[in-house]
């Protein structure tokens, strides 16, 4: 990717951020391996896991952004992937 991609917007963030502490809190398995003492540091909150989620760039969430001729869409995976390559 030639273009430097944007950070997420706040409503977003926050979007994503509800969605998969919902999906967490829902029974959907974690996406990054927290020990016993973790979980109990953060005191097995979803948003926490969801937080650590999106900050490791697991979280398998599309974003659609509408634009005046098209719509883009983008994944946080790719997010993280244009990070490791910067």
């Amino acid at each position: 990717m030639a273009e430097e991609i944007e950070k997420y917007t706040k409503y977003e963030t926050a979007r994503i951020l509800g969605a998969r502490a919902l999906q967490i809190s829902m029974g959907a398995p974690f996406l990054v391996k927290l020990n016993e003492a973790d979980l109990e540091n953060i005191k097995y909150n979803p948003v926490e896991i969801a937080k650590i989620e999106m900050k490791e760039g697991l979280i398998p969430i599309t974003v659609k952004r509408p634009m005046p001729l098209s719509e883009e869409y983008t994944r946080l995976k790719e997010k993280a992937k244009a990070k490791e390559a910067s």
